[in-house]
Order: C-alpha cells, then structure tokens, then sequence
C-alpha cells in the first residue's frame, strides 16, 4: 500500500512538468544540506540508482535516519517520494547545471516545508 502511494504522489508531481526528459544522468551520490520545517539545519548523504530511462530509487541518511524512495526525472525537474519509518512525503527538486538538485519537501499530514540541497559527490 505504502509503496503504491509513493507511486501516485511521485507520478502527481511529476505531472505538473510537462517537458520531455532529459539525457543527463542524476545517478550517483550526494552530499545533502538541508532544512527543517522549523528552519533548523541537517546533513547527510543521498545516492540515486537509475531503474529504467524515466525512474530511479534513492537513499537518504541523514544523522541516524535512513530513508528510502522512488524517483523520476522530467526534463529539468526531479521528483522523489520517500518513506520514513511508518510516514511518507514527497521532494520536488529543478536539476541545475552544474548537477547539483535544488529542493522544496514536505511529509503527509503536516504543515510545512523544508529545503533541501543535493551537491554531487564527484
């Protein structure tokens, strides 16, 4: 059940971006810098394992957190929905030149967003 929400709300936010996809890979690992709700500051590291021309799956650590998720790319914009333990939410990042992801993330059933910032490991 959980896997098939993941899914929709990747595939939803997706949706938004109608532009073809592009050929640059987002494979790889990341540094990650980014913001709570509340504005406070974590890091961490993510790694995307491209799946098929369109999808991927990722991981997250962050502190002592891992999370894992669903991924795909639209052009200039990547989306990915995550779970964490027993809840779930989604990330819509624009994918900007220099390879690093620039995103906006929220979870279900709460108020807020978060930032986030994916700087490639090269």
């Amino acid at each position: 059940m959980q896997i098939r929400i993941l899914a929709v709300l990747a595939a939803a936010a997706a949706v938004l971006f109608a532009a073809g996809a592009s050929a640059q890979s987002v494979s790889g690992r990341y540094q990650v810098v980014g913001t709570n709700f509340n504005g406070s500051p974590y890091a961490g590291t993510a790694e995307i394992f491209q799946t098929s021309s369109t999808t991927c799956r990722m991981t997250w650590r962050t502190g002592s957190t891992t999370s894992r998720g669903i991924c795909m790319r639209n052009a200039s914009t990547f989306v990915a929905a995550y779970s964490m333990g027993r809840g779930y939410g989604l990330v819509v990042y624009e994918i900007k030149p220099d390879g690093t992801l620039e995103g906006t993330w929220t979870a279900a059933d709460r108020e807020g967003l978060g930032t986030e910032r994916l700087i490639p490991l090269r």
